[in-house]
């Protein structure tokens, strides 16, 4: 249906598309009846076009919001540049030095980018009041107004439609004026409000057409002005002065350009002649007869690479030497002296006179035999041997009185012998047998440590041992510690031999970590001392009581000395906790021999108590039967008779022999 007048041209050629033009201002008329058809063919057309007008303007839309966010975007960051320039002179590099010219300089871009940000900022604000609010306003108001309407003429069309179809299904026979009356008042109403929402609707598709063209030339003409306008803006600042400080600053660029290649230049031909000279020194071990090995020093820079916790390991031969020299002359505090590199020379010539050649494996299998203790101690200088006195006199390290004269240090483990229990010697040096370090036999022997309620084990390494004079002041372990470390470091001995340390309420075992045998035990009554380094807690050590070889009245104390990781104080307190656990046990097994001593006394005489009231009932029965047997007259009267059976006459016969002792006491 159609209110108004309608012009339709067609083209004559069928070869070109048909194009329609509608003037519908004229909303006189009501000839919907007659032009029903034509009317919604060329309502499709409008229709048609106003969904491409839509999808159209919304891509423009989109293309000038990108325009627009592009704008606001470059603004802020016109904005930050500027601020961040500004903010250059209160930068501290370390390299950089008070460089005022560049602060200067810098300080005069900030305003012409600041200047340059303002009108960015103004430029911003021009497009969003002549370019984003016409077409937003287009978009927003317009063609939401067009989907408005064509649903509002879309229900009052089927309602209209809906009040015909009841009309004509009115009965002509049976005529109800109250029915027919309703139904036409219907029909009037619904043709009415179609009407009237028909030229809304129409009305709004005509007018689409003029806003279309604001719609696209309105925001175009606000970019442009907005363009021109920011041009305007830039051309009054870029003024001569400004050309003339961005020409300075190029010429100022290009002189510091030709002076950075003159410095390339010249530190290319440096690399090269360093590469030709340091080519000897690309070599990991040089030829010690080339680069011989400063011994001298007292202070080193350089690199060492981490080998497990306390393993380093140095490029070269000749820096693990210099390193292990430069720590040894440093802990001797020779660093302190007026004239340090002398002293550390004359120090280590002295040290090196004093290595021996290191034993033979026969040779120290000779060396533990008890024979050996009428031979002066010798001092051993390998991995695994011992070391002498005199090396640490020599190494400036002097012995005090804790420790006893001509020590030995020990480097390797060699069993001991304990005075308390001499008859577990054996058992020190055994070797061979595998050892659950959980107490878990694997046998069908059970393990003497199986019965113990502590089992505590811990990752340990042997640093030495040696005898030691004293074992009641912790300082005993101390001073070990120190001259077994300050011997390592003097003999370059840094190989340590791991073990699980096992820790029971029996002993304490030292168990090889890849094949579980046991390599040494310490009988828990034998350690009589242990303590912890007090600086460095990965240290500790223990003293044990020892028997002097055949003659088990010479007793003697050794120091262990140990390094774990971190668990020094831990070891220690696992150690005293295994000692007053022992303690207990100890002191819980006497009380219960006692506490069985009496009860066999008691039963002893309980038994003798039995005994003595067994006697004296015996004692009466015998009475009244001697008593009986005194009376024979009057039985030999009366006619009867008293037959002794030969068990009673025994019990007589008992009976005066108790009778006879009891006498004698």
């Amino acid at each position: 249906m159609l209110v108004g007048r309608c012009n339709l041209h067609r083209e004559t050629s069928s070869s070109k598309p048909v194009s329609y033009t509608s003037d519908l201002s004229d909303l006189g008329a009501c000839c919907w009846l007659a032009t029903s058809e034509m009317t919604r063919s060329l309502l499709g057309v409008f229709e048609e076009d106003a969904t491409a007008i839509s999808n159209y303007m919304n891509q423009l839309y989109q293309a000038m919001r990108r325009i627009y966010d592009a704008q606001n975007e470059l603004s802020a960051a016109t904005h930050l540049t500027s601020k961040l320039l500004k903010e250059y002179e209160k930068q501290r590099f370390p390299l950089g030095g008070d460089d005022e010219v560049m602060s200067s300089t810098l300080q005069q871009f900030s305003k012409v980018i600041d200047e340059l940000s303002s009108c960015h900022a103004v430029l911003s604000t021009q497009l969003a009041d002549a370019m984003m609010f016409p077409i937003t306003q287009f978009k927003e108001r317009d063609l939401k107004e067009i989907l408005t309407l064509k649903e509002v003429f879309q229900i009052a069309s089927n309602d209209h439609d809906a009040a015909i179809n009841r009309y004509s299904r009115l009965s002509k026979k049976r005529e109800n004026d109250k029915v027919k009356y309703e139904v036409t008042e219907d029909v009037y109403t619904s043709r009415k409000k179609q009407h009237q929402t028909m030229m809304h609707y129409f009305c709004a598709l005509n007018t689409l057409q003029y806003k279309k063209k604001i719609a696209l030339l309105e925001p175009l003409l606000g970019y442009m002005q907005a363009q021109i306008s920011f041009f305007k803006m830039g051309s009054e600042n870029l003024n001569e002065q400004l050309e003339e400080f961005l020409t300075n600053i190029g010429t100022s660029v290009q002189n510091v350009r030709r002076e950075m290649d003159s410095d390339v230049e010249t530190m290319q031909q440096t690399i090269e002649d360093l590469e030709v000279a340091s080519d000897p020194l690309y070599v990991p071990d040089p030829d010690p007869t080339k680069f011989p090995v400063n011994r001298n020093l007292t202070r080193k820079a350089g690199y060492l690479n981490a080998r497990k916790s306390s393993i380093l390991q140095a490029e070269s031969k000749k820096d693990h030497e210099e390193w292990i020299c430069t720590i040894n002359n440093i802990s001797k505090q020779i660093y302190l002296s007026e004239n340090p590199e002398e002293i550390a020379a004359r120090v280590n010539q002295s040290a090196l006179e004093a290595v021996t050649p290191s034993p033979s494996f026969q040779q120290r299998h000779e060396s533990l035999r008890p024979a050996a203790q009428s031979r002066p101690p010798t001092a051993r200088t390998s991995s695994s041997g011992s070391l002498g006195s005199e090396s640490t006199n020599l190494a400036a390290l002097s012995l005090d009185s804790l420790v006893a004269p001509d020590t030995p240090i020990q480097f390797d483990i060699i069993s001991p012998v304990c005075e308390d229990q001499p008859g577990q010697a054996k058992a020190f040096g055994q070797g061979g047998r595998r050892t659950n370090p959980f107490g878990e036999s694997g046998g069908g022997t059970k393990s003497e440590t199986e019965d113990s309620i502590l089992h505590q084990l811990f990752i340990v390494r042997f640093l030495g041992s040696m005898e030691v004079k004293s074992d009641d002041s912790p300082d005993v372990v101390y001073e070990t510690m120190r001259q077994i470390l300050a011997a390592r470091a003097i003999h370059n001995i840094f190989r340590m031999t791991e073990s699980h340390l096992l820790v029971t309420c029996d002993c304490l075992k030292l168990i090889d970590p890849q094949t579980q045998v046991t390599r040494l035990t310490f009988p828990l009554p034998c350690v009589v001392l242990y303590a912890t380094h007090q600086e460095n807690k990965r240290l500790f050590g223990f003293v044990l009581r020892t028997s002097g070889g055949r003659n088990e009245s010479n007793l003697s104390s050794v120091c262990y000395i140990f390094e774990s990781n971190n668990e020094g104080e831990k070891i220690c307190d696992s150690v005293g906790l295994a000692k007053q656990i022992a303690l207990h046990a100890e002191l819980d097994r006497r009380a219960s021999e006692k506490q069985k001593e009496m009860e066999r006394v008691k039963e002893k005489q309980q038994k003798e108590l039995s005994k003595q009231k067994q006697i004296e009932k015996d004692l009466e029965e015998q009475s009244r039967l001697i008593a009986a047997s005194s009376r024979p007259n009057q039985a030999s009267s009366e006619g009867q008779f008293v037959v002794l059976s030969s068990s009673q006459s025994e019990e007589s016969d008992l009976g005066e022999e108790g009778k006879k002792r009891e006498s004698e006491a």
